[in-house]
């Protein structure tokens, strides 16, 4: 089966119509797809309507638990996942929904990729399986996809020996020597003409070091075929000519394999190993199985949204207020330990016993995305930053939608009510102290969307809520780079 891409915006709505000419290929094997998408919670269906079609945000409660079926024009079809899908013969690649003017975003995605690699972490690349609530399959691609990476950084599986030798190299092995050789006796002290010596080798016609090569081998190949090398910005590799069926019977690899991981503790060869066992085990599952549902990817990219705004803007939750630059020095009464996080006031509970009242604090409390406290032109700011995954219409004679709700708006003034007595304190001047949402946007440069105020709050002395559209591709690249925004570009 030839391998059929397909590009897919996050939360766009899809008719079954449109999907079917997407996916190429007879309505019924389509259906076993959308219904297999589903299944891993990657795709959800919605009551097709006017309304519904003009949204680009998923409202949960119009969310419509149905079966799929063929033919059926009275649901819209919603990707909830942004990365990259292989499944039956198909790589299904899922941009972010903020990008509204192209169609295969290539370059897009592949910087988006690498901001999912290191929002997770290398040791998340990898989940063999993937669960849902009723079965699990085989998570190829991030098995070949880890395997690749990890021989970039470490190479081939190695395997060392001890050589025994004359008068070589390495180390003297003197018990060997003294009960082995003669010795020549001069002023009562021996000479030994001939010394045994040991030295460790690896052994390049190692068994497992030749398995590994092979696999990797096949692994670039399925890639290159399946145009995911370039995706992901791996290059291929070429170390073995050997086929899988050259090392044996699968039961007989898998045994070998397990037989080694009993001897070898080595964290990195214990992983390679397993990798190997895997994908071995699976082998007869291939990227283009309906099977094989592999992914690569996340459905929460509103939080990879979040982790890259909160890394550029210098967030300070975690910082000791003590090494936070303030107008003034830290009061007496602050510990300097303390976190800004946790300035903020727990609810303090009153039960009533027989006697009097007794009191127990709450664990949870508000805890903002970003705040940033600097220095601009002699004056000392501090932002309440809100980063909301959102695609906003803000526009004149248009309607206002995909807005963040009333809870998220009063919960920006509540976090600005929270740090109100410790800025006071420490000298903040209410006009330098703002709050803000941030939502990414395709263009190349920030956006001074507008701004959001509810009446009764603002009448408590507080101000509005700018909002700002970042250009994701710069926030990413930043984050990638380990860079921070100056913040004055946002112009608050």
């Amino acid at each position: 089966m030839s391998l059929k891409s397909a590009y897919i915006r996050e939360q766009k709505r899809y008719t079954q119509g449109e999907l079917v000419k997407l996916f190429i290929g007879d309505e019924s094997e389509i259906i076993r797809i959308l219904k297999r998408l589903k299944e891993y919670g990657v795709l959800k269906v919605v009551k097709a309507s006017d309304e519904q079609k003009a949204l680009t945000d998923l409202i949960e409660e119009d969310i419509e638990i149905s079966d799929i079926e063929a033919g059926e024009n009275e649901y819209l079809y919603i990707f909830t996942f942004v990365g990259v899908i292989t499944v039956a013969g198909r790589i299904i690649k899922c941009y972010p929904k903020y990008l509204l003017h192209t169609e295969e975003p290539v370059s897009e995605m592949k910087q988006i990729i690498k901001v999912i690699e290191k929002y997770n972490g290398k040791e998340q690349i990898i989940r063999m399986v993937n669960d849902t609530t009723d079965s699990a399959a085989f998570n190829m691609l991030a098995i070949m996809l880890w395997m690749l990476q990890d021989y970039f950084e470490n190479g081939s599986y190695s395997s060392s020996k001890d050589i025994i030798e004359i008068n070589g190299t390495g180390e003297i092995l003197w018990d060997k020597t003294i009960n082995e050789t003669f010795a020549i006796i001069n002023d009562n002290r021996p000479y030994y003409q001939d010394m045994y010596t040991r030295k460790r080798v690896n052994d390049d016609q190692d068994y497992f070091k030749r398995l590994h090569e092979c696999v990797l081998t096949k692994c670039s190949k399925e890639l290159a075929s399946a145009d995911l090398l370039n995706l992901f910005d791996i290059l291929g590799v070429d170390l073995s000519d050997e086929e899988i069926c050259d090392f044996g019977e699968n039961d007989y690899i898998l045994d070998r394999i397990y037989k080694e991981l009993n001897i070898q503790f080595g964290t990195r060869k214990q992983m390679v190993l397993k990798t190997i066992y895997s994908y071995i085990a699976n082998s007869s599952t291939h990227i283009d199985d309906m099977d094989c549902f592999s992914m690569f990817g996340t459905n929460s990219f509103n939080l990879v949204w979040e982790k890259a705004c909160s890394e550029i803007l210098d967030n300070q939750l975690d910082r000791p207020i003590g090494l936070i630059a303030l107008p003034v020095p830290l009061g007496d009464e602050f510990n300097q330990r303390t976190k800004l996080i946790d300035v903020i006031e727990h609810p303090i509970w009153f039960g009533k016993s027989e006697r009097e009242y007794f009191e127990q604090k709450a664990q949870d409390t508000l805890i903002p995305d970003i705040i940033s406290i600097y220095k601009e032109n002699d004056k000392h700011k501090c932002v309440i930053f809100d980063a909301k995954y959102y695609n906003l219409q803000l526009e004149k004679n248009k309607p206002l939608r995909g807005q963040p709700g009333i809870e998220s708006v009063t919960k920006q003034y509540l976090y600005q009510l929270a740090y109100k007595d410790f800025l006071d304190y420490h000298g903040m001047k209410q006009e330098n102290i703002n709050n803000c949402f941030l939502m990414p946007t395709e263009g190349d440069k920030i956006i001074e969307t507008g701004y959001v105020m509810v009446g009764f709050l603002k009448r408590m002395d507080l101000g509005d809520i700018s909002i700002r559209l970042l250009p994701a591709r710069t926030v990413y690249q930043m984050y990638l780079d380990n860079k921070k925004m100056e913040i004055a570009k946002l112009n608050l």
